[in-house]
């Protein structure tokens, strides 16, 4: 048995190391041609840069507001997904630990809400931003994300399923009110699948451009990725530049998920295995 456990992972290393590194080239791609001159990119993009040219770097943090845009996309990945996570729990709790016909009903209804797409609902959630004076503004966006909550609703319900009763039942006998047991014992259990949401949530706020693009108008308003997109000329784009906009981009997303990957899998598995 070991000597074929040994074979079958050499033989998957063989076969996973090509496609890992046909994974890589865009990232070499990308990454190389930040540190080349318009001219050189062109000429061999593949190539390593006959010399360090940081200029490109220099324009992004010289000539555009990416410090501010830094700033909106935080505070509405922050704010967002706190206010998902929260909402999300909160809404979980009373329908796993006090299930009956009312609350039955309103899990097939939220469950439904999460089979709509998005983009079908765009046109009434223009109208409601605008009927709600949200249109071009970051708390707008942040309520705008706040959809998001039902994939934290669907997650956390899992999970909590798997926390003892016996636990909601001793904490009540001692005279633990309803807030007391969810955020002193409910909360704390949910540790990791609320850390597993966080990651999902995040990079799903900081990397999205739909939302940003249809609901934000100004400048100072901008997120990243909606600041990257507007970086482009009318007519030509530099793309070293440009290039160099979105490594700075990726660059905190990349930290975030390489920091945060080890609790992806245990936040899912965890709760599979309590049950």
């Amino acid at each position: 048995m070991k000597r074929a456990e040994r074979i079958n992972s050499w033989l998957l290393t063989i076969i996973m190391a090509p496609i890992t590194l046909i994974m890589l080239v865009p990232f070499y791609y990308i990454i190389v041609n930040t540190f080349k001159t318009p001219q050189e990119a062109a000429q061999s993009p593949l190539a390593l840069p006959t010399q360090l040219y940081l200029g490109n770097y220099i324009e992004v943090f010289q000539n555009t507001q990416i410090f501010q845009s830094f700033y909106n996309t935080l505070y509405v990945t922050v704010l967002g997904v706190g206010l998902m996570i929260l909402i999300g729990t909160m809404a979980a709790y009373p329908i796993v630990f006090n299930m009956n016909k009312l609350n039955k009903v309103i899990m097939m209804y939220l469950i439904a809400g999460f089979l709509i797409p998005f983009q079908t609902t765009l046109i009434p959630l223009f109208e409601l931003m605008v009927d709600f004076k949200m249109i071009d503004k970051l708390n707008g966006l942040v309520f705008l994300y706040l959809i998001g909550t039902i994939f934290c609703y669907f997650l956390t319900m899992g999970f909590m399923r798997t926390i003892p009763k016996d636990l909601i039942e001793a904490a009540t006998i001692d005279g633990c009110s309803i807030l007391g047991i969810f955020w002193r014992i409910i909360l704390p259990l949910l540790q990791p699948i609320i850390i597993t949401i966080a990651v999902f949530q995040t990079m799903w706020v900081w990397n999205d451009f739909l939302a940003p693009n249809l609901f934000l108008n100004s400048p100072s308003k901008n997120t990243l990725v909606l600041e990257v997109f507007k970086a482009q000329g009318q007519y030509t784009v530099d793309w070293p530049l440009f290039m160099t906009f979105s490594v700075i981009v990726l660059i905190p997303m990349l930290i975030f998920f390489l920091t945060m990957q080890k609790h992806i899998v245990k936040g899912l598995t965890s709760g599979a295995v309590k049950g």
